[in-house]
């Protein structure tokens, strides 16, 4: 049984920062990646955006430019989808959605080339030294480089806060399997929450 969905543990205070995870044009459009939820979310992340932009870190998944430059498995990956390499889609499509470029600055962009955003030192090195201690994660996918970036804020002790309402999926199947698995079996270091009561609770 998954456990109570809300802010479990307080407000939000003045170290919290939100973190969207690839809202990209190559989500968005009609690309391979096409994700249809990336536009019903899209409102709730730029209302959290908006309020504090200051405060706002965004992901970008940079393919690679061919299928012979990816190693082991993510060779085989992206001979898969070879439509979605780099050289294919065109670095235009690495961009954020329109809607989200223009908080950028203040706020910042951390690119990465798989799913999480720790295994390059550029998030940690925007976050330490500013003493952060909560992260609100919105973006794409809920099952995939939502995943991944929420474990590994998990494994830095962030706080972790998951707008349920600004993540999105590409099957309403595995979304709803990730927020049972959020709520269920993360209860004390994963919160699920709408985008409206973070945003009443986070007026640091």
């Amino acid at each position: 049984m998954a456990g109570d969905q809300g802010l479990k543990f307080g407000p939000l205070g003045a170290k919290a920062v939100h973190l969207c995870v690839d809202a990209q044009r190559m989500f968005s459009e009609e690309t391979d990646w096409h994700t249809p939820w990336l536009a019903r979310i899209l409102p709730n992340i730029e209302r959290l955006a908006a309020v504090h932009p200051e405060r706002t870190v965004f992901t970008r998944f940079v393919p690679i430019r061919s299928p012979e430059e990816g190693r082991g498995a993510w060779r085989r990956y992206y001979e898969h989808w070879p439509a979605m390499t780099l050289d294919a889609l065109g670095p235009e499509m690495v961009d954020l959605v329109p809607s989200l470029k223009p908080y950028v600055p203040p706020a910042k962009v951390v690119d990465k080339l798989v799913y999480s955003p720790w295994m390059g030192p550029e998030l940690d090195r925007m976050l330490e030294p500013e003493g952060i201690d909560t992260l609100v994660v919105t973006g794409g996918e809920t099952d995939v480089c939502v995943l991944a970036t929420i474990l590994g804020a998990v494994d830095r002790g962030y706080r972790v806060i998951v707008a349920c309402d600004a993540v999105c999926s590409s099957a309403d199947q595995t979304y709803d399997a990730m927020m049972f698995l959020y709520q269920s079996r993360f209860g004390e270091q994963i919160e699920t929450a709408p985008t409206d009561e973070i945003l009443r609770a986070w007026t640091a």
